[in-house]
Order: C-alpha cells, then structure tokens, then sequence
C-alpha cells in the first residue's frame, strides 16, 4: 500500500468512531421513544460498531508500522486480529438480542411513538449504508482487513435495520404485537451468519491463504511475458498478510549464465509482477539447469 492509501485508511479508521457513536446514539433513542424490542436489538449491534471502531483504529495503526527486527515481515496480520474480534464481537452481539426478544414473545407490546422512533432508526440505517459503502470500498482498494470487515458489519446492520423497519410497519399495519420480538429474532440469525462470514475470512489471512484465482492468473501471465533467458519457473506461491501479498518461486537458467544476467531477469520480472499486483513482496530462487521442476509452474513466453 502506498503512503497515500495508509493515510487513508488511518483517515476513515478514526473517523469511523465518532460516526459509531453518533449511529448508536440514534438508534437508542429511537428504542426509548418506541420501547420497541426489535428497535433495542438494532441498537444494540450499534454498540458492537462503537467498539470495532476503536479496535480497527488502533490495529490499523499498529499494522502500519514499518518492519522491525522482531518482526522482519512487517506487522500487516494484525489486521485480521482486528477482524476475528469484531466477527466476534457481531456474534455477542446477536446471542445478546436473542437473549431480549425471548422475554417478549410471552408479552408483545404496541409501540410508543412509532413514526418518530422508525423516522430516527431509517436516519441512522441511511448513515449506515453510505458509511459502509465508502469503507468497503477503500479497503477493498488498498487491501486492509480490518477496514473491509468494519464495513461488511455495518452493511450487515444496514440489513437489520431495513429488515426491523419492515417488520416493524407489518406490526402497526395489522395490529400483531409479536413481530417485534419474532423479527428481532430473525435479525439475530442473520447477524450471527455475517459474523462467521467476517471470521472465516480473517481466518484464511491468518492461515497464509493463496491469492484469489484472477489475481494468481494475472501474476503466471505477468511471469510467462517477462522471464525472457530463464529456462522455466516453477513452485509458484502466493500468501496474503494484511495488506501485502507475498510472492516466491524458482526460476531455471542456464548453467553458465552470471549471477549479473540471472539479477537482471529477476529485475524485470519483479517490475512486471508489480505492475499488476501493487506492493508485492517478491522473492525469486534462481537455479541452474538439471533441477526437477515442483510445485505451480509457469510456462515462459519464447523469444520470437
């Protein structure tokens, strides 16, 4: 990532505390006026996004930090620390809503003050989705866990809003109390599905998961133009950490090539494999000719 987009990041991380704060706060009063059960629920994922807000900002930051001696590779994997924990976290959050609409399906109430309370839940869910959409896209671009995950949790609470609003308005439309309970229970489920979806995938960054499939397609294609005086490449492998991608494999040349040529494909072949994949960390094994080729190959474009 270049510094542009660390700043960024670091930018929409700090940011996103006070809007948290401010979302939640809607939310609750719009649960006091209401007393509605579905309401509290919608108010109470809100509080799980206060305290991601300040996970991912100080995560963000720490993952930022340039690498040390203790940590040669750089601190990136910390953002998926920050992104189990709110998956976590989204998860709380739905055993917590369970746990209050069970006491209500006994006893269903009407609401207080209905188009005042759904007026400030709908102001918050618009807030929501804009502010989600922006961070998903940023840390999609730059490539930051924590910012991606912190966005797909607030579209899931975009979703919960929008679905306790409907179920809300089906209550008042027929009179029928126990959708309000029943629906907070609905959007529990639907909580706890987007956060094993967050979990699942912090979890494949911190397991040293493969690039997706395009973007290992991209980089053979890169490999196959530009390795022009090598023999072949073989044991291709990528790895994800945070918002760098690390990339190694052997490359074959002749026996009696100089280290000097060798150096200068591994050059040309790094600019190339930049070009496509941006701030790659790149590590190039040459061998001479005879080894047994292992592992992903990548056939070399031939000289005309």
């Amino acid at each position: 990532m270049s510094d542009n987009g660390d700043l960024t990041v670091r930018k929409l991380a700090m940011w996103g505390i006070p809007l948290s704060l401010g979302v939640m706060g809607l939310k609750m009063v719009a649960w006091w006026v209401t007393g509605s059960v579905a309401l509290l629920s919608d108010g109470l994922e809100s509080s799980v996004n206060v305290v991601a807000a300040f996970i991912a900002f100080f995560v963000i930051r720490y993952a930022q930090k340039p690498a040390d001696h203790d940590h040669p590779f750089g601190h990136h994997k910390a953002e998926y620390l920050s992104a189990v924990t709110e998956g976590a976290l989204i998860v709380v959050a739905a055993l917590l809503i369970v746990n209050e609409a069970v006491g209500y399906l006994a006893e269903p109430r009407m609401l207080d003050a209905p188009v005042l309370g759904l007026a400030i839940n709908f102001a918050a869910g618009v807030i929501n989705a804009i502010w989600a959409r922006l961070l998903i896209r940023t840390g999609r671009r730059h490539r930051s866990a924590a910012l991606t995950a912190d966005g797909q949790h607030i579209m899931s609470d975009v979703v919960t809003s929008v679905g306790v609003l409907i179920g809300l308005l089906l209550a008042l439309a027929t009179g029928y109390a126990i959708f309000d309970p029943v629906l907070a229970i609905l959007v529990a489920v639907n909580i706890l599905y987007q956060g094993w979806k967050v979990i699942s995938q912090s979890i494949g960054g911190l397991m040293d998961q493969a690039v997706e499939p395009q973007e290992e397609e991209a980089i053979k294609q890169a490999i196959a133009a530009h390795a022009e005086g090598s023999i072949g490449v073989h044991d291709l492998k990528t790895r994800r950490a945070g918002t760098v991608t690390f990339i190694d494999f052997h490359m074959v040349v002749p026996g009696g090539m100089s280290v000097r040529q060798a150096h200068d494909i591994c050059d040309r072949l790094e600019d190339a494999i930049r070009a496509v994949h941006e701030g790659a960390t790149i590590a190039i094994h040459v061998e001479p000719e005879g080894e047994k080729a292992h592992g992903i190959r990548v056939k070399v474009v031939k000289e005309a």
